[in-house]
């Protein structure tokens, strides 16, 4: 028979297996932010625990930066699902934008994509993602809030905009971000003049994640 004092510890090593994935998780962010480039050791020393607690958790420096990826495409993708019994096309869109922005989805887009090899799983999550993406705009644009030459593939590229603008304080990053965002909002719904040259095309950007060696 099964000695229930045992549960308890097993439960307290799960719990501190999920916090040291967490640290690990938010210390590759700031890591690779900083230089994508940078060894795992630098990693595991940021967060705290030693290199093989690490690798225990991620056997590669690759897995650790397909685990990012894949984190941020599951906020990205939350954002967009939590907006979606909003009635008002235009307030799903904007609501969807804000949560992406805060999320700090985006910052690590351009510096993580080609320094590794996605999975499928990783393109079947950003093929939900852009669906995603694609329904919003047309509930925006159906709501006649969204100027009509805004495509889809303009929304990742003002997402990664907004990513771009960082200082050292936290909160003042979030402010700065949001008040970027209501100027680009306004100018979503301004219909004059013609926004110039072709838009950005679906696929314009894959380019971007080719393995670069």
């Amino acid at each position: 028979m099964p000695n229930p004092t045992d549960a308890p510890p097993l439960a307290g090593r799960r719990a501190q297996a999920a916090r040291n994935d967490a640290v690990i998780l938010d210390a590759a962010r700031a890591v690779f932010l900083a230089d994508p480039k940078a060894p795992v050791a630098a990693v595991a020393e940021r967060a705290g625990v030693g290199i093989s607690a690490l690798y225990r958790r991620y056997a590669s420096k690759e897995d650790l930066l397909r685990k990012l990826c894949a984190d941020g495409l599951r906020r990205f993708i939350a954002a967009a699902e939590e907006v979606a019994d909003e009635p008002d096309g235009w307030a799903a869109f904007a609501g969807f934008l804000e949560r992406v922005v805060d999320a700090d989805v985006h910052s690590l887009t351009v510096h993580l994509a080609g320094t590794f090899t996605p999975t499928e799983e990783l393109g079947r999550a950003a093929i939900r993602a852009n669906e995603l993406v694609d329904g919003l705009v047309r509930r925006a644009r159906a709501a006649g809030r969204l100027r009509p030459d805004v495509v889809t593939q303009d929304v990742g590229l003002l997402l990664e905009g907004c990513a771009a603008i960082r200082v050292p304080d936290p909160e003042r990053t979030r402010q700065l971000r949001r008040r970027h965002l209501a100027l680009l909002l306004a100018g979503l719904v301004q219909r004059e003049p013609s926004l110039p040259g072709p838009p950005p095309a679906e696929g314009e950007f894959d380019w971007r994640w080719d393995r670069r060696e």
